[in-house]
């Protein structure tokens, strides 16, 4: 264990905030795997370098790392884009659609495509554990979480489906896999532990791999594996029984209270019992338990709770239920906005804020040539996670760690987000995102994460989810459908009007 290694904080924030896209990443955060409103015409003339020049896209970006006066620029720039409070999106633009949205160009793979799907499915061959069908949530460390074990359900649906792997062998790794969830040692022998040891299925905490302790569950974590379960039982008749055994081998009404969505951790030896998400990801999540018939018309609400802030121009959804309210962080990501689109048709939050919170990252790139597309995720050096925000307890491009370490430092342009906002809106910004992917953050092992901002350099982390969302996203583009419309998933009809 590395002297770096931060114990999971004592604070309720986390869990109140996203739940288990917090708990996939400090299970490993603490070890070294590497050793006002502005419009874009205003600062055209700017001398910020440029990310990626238009004249050289498929080069790969080999500057030197920002100067600080560069650094002090964007900073400037991010911090004026602000304006409280911000354009809401009409009553009449904001009701879940009937039809789910389906993106324009959806239907088919270029080789390209193909090829990026294969790229991303090699991390899951280095990285399954052919013992118990689970997969390493970060390279090569032997820790895993419910939503990065879901991130593995969607890449080996994806690998089946995309004709990466064989018919025979998706048969036997989803039938292992399933019944090791079927069978996992749960938390009080009611709902998965946060953390497993993949190899020997012993709940663990945060880093001691050998060591037994049961530390709570995360209901976003299970309501990310509720969506999947239903795709592959609904997609695959031969599979429907043991997705089903997954589910029946839970405690679910714990999952819920009044609505909400609850999660556990264990503090000093005591329980604590605590409602968990905030606008994105308890939308998403809250749709997962919906389709298994559970209660959670509260945390389905994307308006009660909801505010807009102006980034750049553009009127952004955020939660009101901020730190200094709840203690709890309220941060707009991409990836609850991205994850709704691809595997819902955009059911579990309007369409219309995904919009708006793309616009806003495409308009910072107008402003500042820094292309953006931010999102929560793993880092190759300390603090080795943070969430890079477009906008967090009241702050804008604030890019911060669960204990709410600012580290604008190591914002980066996430690969899984560029590749989601890519095949769910195809528009010449997303298309330039994608190619500055392609060209610079490919390894022999998948993709790595990000490519930082101000160093100028890749993010060379590997991780389950962030090759699993490229997977997923990219069987989207090829089916051409929601992948629970495509799957054949029947709709709750306990869903709020």
């Amino acid at each position: 264990m590395s002297s770096d290694f931060q114990p999971p904080p004592k604070s309720l924030s986390i869990l109140a905030s996203v739940g288990g896209v917090v708990t996939a990443v400090i299970a490993i955060a603490g070890f070294n795997f590497w050793s006002k409103q502005i419009s874009p015409t205003s600062v055209e003339k700017s001398e910020i370098s440029t990310s990626q020049t238009a004249s050289q896209p498929n080069k790969p970006v080999q500057n030197a790392p920002f100067t600080a006066q560069e650094a002090e620029t964007i900073a400037q720039l991010d911090a004026t884009s602000v304006v409280l409070p911000g354009e809401p999106i009409p009553p009449n633009q904001l009701t879940i659609a009937i039809t789910p949205y389906v993106a324009p160009g959806a239907g088919s793979l270029t080789k390209e495509e193909i090829a990026t799907a294969r790229q991303a499915w090699s991390y899951f061959q280095r990285n399954w554990n052919d013992e118990t069908g689970l997969v390493n949530s970060v390279d090569g460390f032997a820790s895993v979480t419910m939503w990065d074990q879901a991130a593995a359900i969607a890449a080996l649906v994806s690998a089946r489906e995309l004709n990466i792997v064989p018919a025979a062998e998706f048969d036997a790794k989803m039938t292992k896999m399933l019944k090791t969830l079927a069978s996992l040692p749960l938390y009080k022998e009611e709902l998965p532990n946060k953390v497993y040891n993949p190899k020997t299925l012993i709940p663990v905490n945060y880093g001691e791999l050998e060591k037994r302790e049961e530390i709570g569950w995360s209901a976003i974590d299970l309501g990310r594996m509720a969506i999947w379960l239903k795709i592959v039982g609904a997609k695959y008749p031969e599979m429907r029984s043991l997705s089903k055994d997954v589910w029946k081998h839970w405690q679910v009404k714990r999952l819920t209270n009044n609505g909400q969505m609850y999660g556990t951790s264990v503090i000093k030896g005591r329980e604590q019992y605590n409602q968990e998400g905030r606008l994105g990801y308890e939308n998403y999540a809250a749709y997962g338990l919906n389709l298994w018939g559970l209660d959670v018309n509260k945390a389905l609400d994307y308006q009660s709770h909801t505010a807009f802030v102006n980034l750049y121009g553009q009127g952004i959804p955020y939660d009101r239920r901020d730190y200094k309210k709840s203690e709890a962080n309220n941060y707009v990501l991409s990836e609850p906005y991205i994850l709704d689109g691809i595997e819902t048709g955009f059911q579990a939050l309007p369409k219309a804020y995904a919009d708006r919170i793309l616009a806003a990252q495409e308009s910072r790139y107008q402003a500042t040539k820094q292309l953006t597309a931010v999102t929560e995720d793993n880092l190759d050096r300390p603090p080795y996670f943070v969430y890079s925000s477009l906008f967090v307890n009241g702050e804008a491009w604030a890019t911060i760690t669960d204990t709410r370490q600012q580290r604008n430092d190591l914002r980066f342009l996430s690969a899984k987000a560029t590749v989601g906002w890519h095949v769910l809106y195809n528009t010449a910004y997303t298309r330039q995102l994608f190619d500055f992917v392609q060209t610079n953050l490919k390894s022999k092992d998948g993709w790595y994460n990000g490519f930082y901002e101000s160093l100028r350099q890749p993010n060379k982390t590997l991780t389950a989810n962030n090759n699993g969302v490229i997977l997923e996203s990219l069987l989207y583009k090829k089916v051409g459908q929601p992948l629970t419309v495509w799957a054949g998933v029947k709709r709750s009809s306990k869903l709020p009007k």
